[in-house]
């Protein structure tokens, strides 16, 4: 089993470390709705879409892999600069590494026992930035497990981190009500359900109709990603939904972008109104 890089505290870090840490680690790729946010930026200059990706540059990353399991987490610059939300990646990525190789070691003692091959299990996550204001630094991840059936599966994570009280936050405790956010988009939201299906070739089974997938579900029970088309307020909402939520695993998972408006803003906390505005 081997550690192939583990790097901490960024913001201490020398030039000359800097340097090494970019030449030794690879750049993560820019997922398409960091591409789609940067480059839409009014006025963005050409290099916008390079600046999201130096601010993705991976600052940890530990990566293990053996017959028993497969492991990595990462997470980028920005969150390594701000020592509590560090420590609690760092506390994360423990939590997660402990409860795979303890899930791994009880299901290779069964496979032996019932006399059936052990299929190595995995959990790989990276945290991104996806935007980055003066009050908030918004994360999302990705995390792909397996845990030897036929297939593995994909889930997400979201994070923000307020300067103003030093905390981490999930996007829902801005709003006064997960019921309040979801009746602010749910038109909009399931409307663009059917259109990312539409874009699939599937059509979504009338509401009513005998199937679990019939029924547009409500956004606060999935994953919800706030971002900024100006660096200053949140104005755009991603929601991402994994696998099996909204269709069969065939369909793969989805990522439906939702404008933020003034209904929705009037479901924001009065703490929290003046860091959001209404998207163009």
């Amino acid at each position: 089993m081997t550690a192939i890089l583990s790097l901490r505290s960024a913001a201490a870090l020398a030039p000359a470390i800097l340097l090494l840490l970019t030449a030794c680690s690879s750049e993560p790729a820019q997922t398409t709705a960091e591409k789609a946010a940067a480059a839409s930026v009014p006025g963005a200059p050409p290099g916008a879409v390079d600046d999201v990706k130096v601010a993705n540059a991976t600052a940890s990353e530990v990566k293990e892999s053996s017959d028993l399991m497969e492991f990595s987490y990462a997470y980028p610059l920005e969150a390594a600069k701000i020592p509590k939300l560090a420590e609690w990646l760092d506390a994360d990525r423990a939590a997660n590494r402990d409860a795979l190789i303890a899930e791994s070691r009880r299901d290779r003692a069964a496979a032996e026992k019932g006399g059936f091959p052990y299929r190595p299990h995995s959990h790989l996550q990276s945290w991104k930035r996806i935007t980055d204001t003066p009050r908030f630094l918004s994360l999302s991840s990705e995390i792909s497990t397996y845990t030897g059936g036929a297939h593995g599966m994909t889930t997400f994570g979201t994070l923000l981190w307020d300067r103003n009280s030093g905390k981490r936050r999930s996007p829902l405790d801005l709003f006064t009500s997960g019921t309040a956010f979801d009746a602010a988009i749910r038109d909009d939201f399931c409307a663009a359900i059917t259109r990312a299906k539409a874009a699939k070739g599937i059509q979504l089974p009338a509401e009513g109709e005998d199937s679990v997938f019939a029924k547009c579900p409500p956004a606060s029970a999935q994953t919800v990603w706030l971002g900024s088309s100006d660096g200053r307020h949140l104005d755009r909402l991603t929601i991402a939904i994994a696998p099996y939520e909204i269709g069969a695993y065939a369909e793969g998972d989805y990522r439906i972008n939702v404008p933020v408006t003034a209904g929705l803003i009037r479901a924001v906390k009065p703490e929290f109104a003046g860091d959001f505005r209404a998207g163009k």
